[in-house]
């Protein structure tokens, strides 16, 4: 493996360039590379040529025929083909043509839906691919990664995913995380120093950055030496390609219903063929009826319908902002029953703004909202004017945002609301940035939580080396020894400090996140040590104030929340702000009780934070390490877990999480570990992708249910007209059978698919999913519709029009053909739906389409060339009627054991409204 991308159209190896060995001057040197310019537009364009792209070429993509030849291996698609082969064999070269025909539907539709699902995938892929800051031609430019190549200078910073592998040329407190690669758990801290010229293990490069690794604190600059597959993680890449895509719980419970019918129907045949040779039957009447028994026991269009349907859910949920990474975890967002949220940006605006402010003893209040320039700083009636310059100082130069007049904001959105205070007090940002340049700076870390820079600055009539602070208050405060009382007065800090820790606490109970900021005054002689090591001089600082930010809830963040509970998903807020200020939130918000801080979860056992949970609903000042804590003992409950967050210390709980939700104006590392991307950053979006997944999932259950109740009344229709000689043993023949399949069902499952989302799918509570789709109550149903359907069928086979005297029982067969066709309308337009009345509003799209399978059967009955094709004849006004009330028969017991279902679940919910569990787990 070497370190240096080679061309990717030679075959000569080339001894490997160790990298690390070499100092930033040597290796920019080896590269022809300047770090302050960076390479130019032509080299960029030969170097590229030669090197190729910068992308992980993994196993080739199988081919349309290559996916068509596995469609065609399906075992409801070999069976469908054997049973082509037999009718051909005995003369019913419709009945052939019709099953062929069918087959080469389900090879089209489920070779499109897989093309579909590979371009869904390398879409994804491209909207998450992660953009560069590289030197190009003189100035900094954000490309996408793939167009590195070695040579070019990158600039990284927390949040980063390492875009090639590549010597570090300067970093500042940086440290990546390199588990995929090394094992290492905690992240590995970076620096330029230069290594012995040996065989360095992986792990102890520490001067070296890595493809796919993510930069996890501060910053540094890069010399990208390899790209593509010449990067360690292209050797991985190699590895992976290899390795088969597994299916999905839903997908697997699917391949094994189809297995057990297909067991069922061959067991079928098997059965109805014994009992012809038994009766003397002829060769091919017994092919014939095995035929027709084979064609009415195999469910066509299960597994293209349900990948059809998450593939449809996945195009829902996009165009509401929402991109699965994976079609099955359609399925699983239906499932959700507890979401974890981030607050900022998430339910609220992330426009932050400064509403409160204090200084040498004072409280002041600021007018205006978002980033708008306007606004008034108000404060108590006969007051001294005080002099703000030291504040002033924090705000605009302790931070590195702009805002435009017009209030566009670059950069961090706390940032934004400083300068946007700075300008209410007459102060512009970046004019003051201009004309006091930074001597040193500490970069703010969410490791130490704070920010500071140094300048020379006029201070009351000299020019002074002053050090501004701005960060949390709690360890600004424990970095302070004195604090401003006054123009030009300090005092010891104790002397104040329980009016700043009151204000404090003031702030926070009115939701405002509180920012402290604090000054050093240095002399001439100590700049030198200071440019050294600036973070030792974060130490004997005199506080001079405090500001409250608040971040407007989204209008849309409470409803949400009212309706997630509304349908049992337990919400928690977790935030980076102290408990009491997230505590007023989460009562703005309406979540439940209980708030903790970060110290005091690490305090607690997991038997007792498990026993506290359900009375804990905001989490302030966690860690990285509380969040996945709080994930996986979650999971152990059995619940399905939604975890939010768009930083970098989000990304661990969002692996860990059933459905990790990241932002798309999040950090990459937090894009690439979650399922699921909201393009918004709103609340809402993820509560109604919820919805979605649950509507999902309901239309797919009740396709099943539809099917398989079809399936079960025909298989024992024509089992029970074998053993016991009615109509000569045939229930149907082959042609009805697979017009029944083809052409009547077809219509119930499309009105399934467009049925709009039912009133009450929020008001229930979640479903187990430990409880699959072919549980016990669902498999009992589904024999007693079916049963149904068969005894409603078999009524005019016993007791129908023919005499036993007729060579041909048509007008039976016709009726019972009539009642099947019907009774599997009417019960699509009846299951569609639950446990809701599949009669309820709206009716009227199900009905348009329903009527046409309606006339389609009329047709098969009426019409001349159809009679001779599916061997019916016409019937009679009363004959009509008998059909239409043994039809009734199924949807009005469906409805029946749906108001039996509901009575039920309302009663469970009046004995126990804690333990409310959704109608299907009231009847498991």
């Amino acid at each position: 493996m070497t370190d240096i991308a080679e061309p990717q159209t030679t075959t000569i190896a080339t001894p490997p360039t160790r990298w690390w060995a070499l100092d930033p001057e040597a290796a920019t040197a080896q590269l022809d590379t300047d770090p302050a310019t960076g390479l130019s537009s032509a080299e960029v364009t030969t170097r590229r040529e030669r090197y190729g792209s910068n992308t992980l070429t993994a196993q080739a993509a199988p081919s349309v025929w290559s996916v068509v030849f596995q469609q065609l291996r399906d075992p409801m698609n070999i069976m469908l083909i054997a049973v082509a082969a037999v009718s051909a064999a005995i003369g019913q070269g419709s009945t052939a043509l019709i099953v062929g025909f069918l087959v080469v539907i389900n090879v089209v539709i489920g070779t499109r839906q897989e093309m579909l699902a590979r371009k869904s995938v390398d879409a994804l892929a491209t909207m998450q691919e992660p953009q560069s800051r590289v030197r190009r031609d003189g100035a900094l430019v954000q490309i996408p990664a793939h167009d590195l190549v070695p040579g070019d200078i990158v600039e990284l910073e927390a949040g980063d995913i390492v875009p090639a592998d590549g010597r570090l040329l300067r970093t500042a407190t940086m440290e990546t995380q390199e588990a995929a690669l090394t094992g290492e758990s905690t992240p590995i801290g970076k620096d330029v120093i230069t290594l012995a010229d040996d065989e360095v293990p992986l792990g102890d490069r520490a001067n070296m950055a890595f493809q796919n690794t993510s930069v996890t604190r501060g910053t540094g600059t890069m010399l990208v030496t390899a790209t593509g597959m010449t990067t360690q993680i292209g050797n991985i890449a190699t590895l992976l390609s290899s390795v088969e895509k597994t299916k999905s719980p839903l997908q697997q419970e699917l391949d094994k219903l189809t297995k057990v019918l297909g067991v069922i129907a061959w067991t079928a045949v098997a059965v109805i063929v014994v009992i012809g040779i038994v009766r003397g039957q002829s060769p091919s009447d017994l092919l014939f009826l095995a035929t027709a028994v084979a064609i009415s026991a195999i469910p066509t269009g299960l597994p293209t319908f349900v990948q059809a349907m998450l593939a449809y859910g996945a195009r829902q949920l996009a165009d509401a902002k929402a991109v699965v990474a994976n079609l099955n975890d359609v399925e699983t967002l239906g499932a959700t029953s507890s979401i974890n949220s981030d607050k900022t940006g998430t339910l609220t605006l992330n426009e932050m703004t400064v509403t409160a402010l204090y200084t040498i003893g004072q409280h002041f209040t600021v007018e205006g909202s978002g980033y708008a320039k306007s606004g008034k700083i108000l404060q108590t009636a006969g007051a001294d004017v005080p002099d703000l310059t030291p504040l002033a100082y924090g705000l605009c130069l302790a931070s590195d945002a702009t805002v435009s007049d017009s209030g566009a904001v670059i950069g961090d959105p706390t940032e934004a609301a400083l300068v946007v205070l700075a300008a209410k007090l007459g102060i512009d940002a970046e004019e003051s940035r201009r004309t006091y340049p930074r001597v040193a700076e500490v970069p703010f870390d969410s490791a130490y939580k704070f920010m500071a820079t140094a300048h020379w600055l006029p201070w009351r009539g000299d020019r002074s080396l002053v050090e501004v602070v701005k960060g949390g208050p709690d360890v600004v405060l424990q970095r302070c020894t004195h604090a401003l009382a006054g123009p030009g007065q300090t005092v010891p800090l104790e002397d104040m400090r329980a009016d700043i820790e009151a204000e404090m606490e003031r702030l926070a109970e009115q939701g405002l996140r509180t920012l402290a900021f604090a000054t050093r005054f240095l002399t001439p002689a100590d700049e030198a040590a200071l440019v050294a090591d600036p973070m030792s001089y974060v130490e004997e600082l005199v506080f001079v104030g405090l500001v409250g930010i608040v971040d407007p809830l989204r209008p849309t963040a409470k409803v949400a929340v009212e309706i997630a509970l509304k349908a049992g998903i337990e919400v928690r807020m977790i935030t980076g702000d102290h408990a009491v200020t997230a505590s007023a939130i989460g009562r703005q918000l309406g979540l439940g009780p209980g708030a903790i801080s970060g110290p005091e979860l690490a305090a607690l056992t997991d038997e007792e934070l498990l026993e506290r949970l359900p009375n804990l609903h905001v989490f302030g000042r966690v860690t990285p390490e509380d969040k996945l804590r709080l994930v996986q003992l979650m999971q152990k409950q059995g619940l399905v877990v939604a975890m939010t967050g768009d930083a970098v210390n989000d990304a661990a709980a969002i692996k860990q999480a059933d459905i990790g939700v990241a932002m798309g104006s999040g950090s990459e590392v937090t894009k690439q570990a979650a399922r699921l991307v909201l393009t918004d950053d709103n609340f809402s979006t993820l509560v109604h992708a919820v919805e979605l997944g649950r509507s999902i999932y309901q239309k797919i259950t009740a396709y099943i249910r539809f099917q398989m109740s079809q399936l079960i009344g025909l298989v024992v229709l024509f089992l029970a007209a074998s053993i016991f000689d009615i109509a000569d043993g045939v229930a149907m023949t082959p042609m009805m059978v697979l017009f029944l399949n083809f052409f009547v069902a077809v219509f119930p499952v499309i009105a399934i698919m467009l049925d709009p989302v039912g009133p009450g799918i929020m008001d229930r509570m979640p479903r187990d999913p430990k409880l699959g789709i072919s549980n016990g109550y669902a498999v009992r149903r589904w024999i007693l519709y079916g049963m149904v359907l068969c005894i409603s069928s078999a009524i005019p086979l016993v007791a129908g029009p023919d005499t036993p005297a007729a060579d041909t029982p048509t007008a039976s067969m016709t009726m019972a053909f009539v009642v099947m066709g019907l009774g599997s309308v009417l019960s699509g337009l009846v299951l569609r739906r639950e446990p809701e009345s599949g009669l309820a509003a709206p009716l009227l799209t199900a009905v348009k389409v329903l009527s046409a399978p309606v006339i389609l059967v009329v047709l098969a009955t009426e019409l001349d060339f159809l009679q001779g094709w599916l061997t019916t004849q016409s019937l009679s006004g009363p004959q009509w009627l008998a059909c239409l009330g043994l039809a009734l028969l199924l949807p009005i017991v469906a409805e029946i054991d749906k108001v039996i279902m509901r009575h039920r679940a309302a009663t469970q919910l009046v004995l126990d409204p804690k333990e409310a569990v959704s109608p299907a787990r009231a009847r498991s």
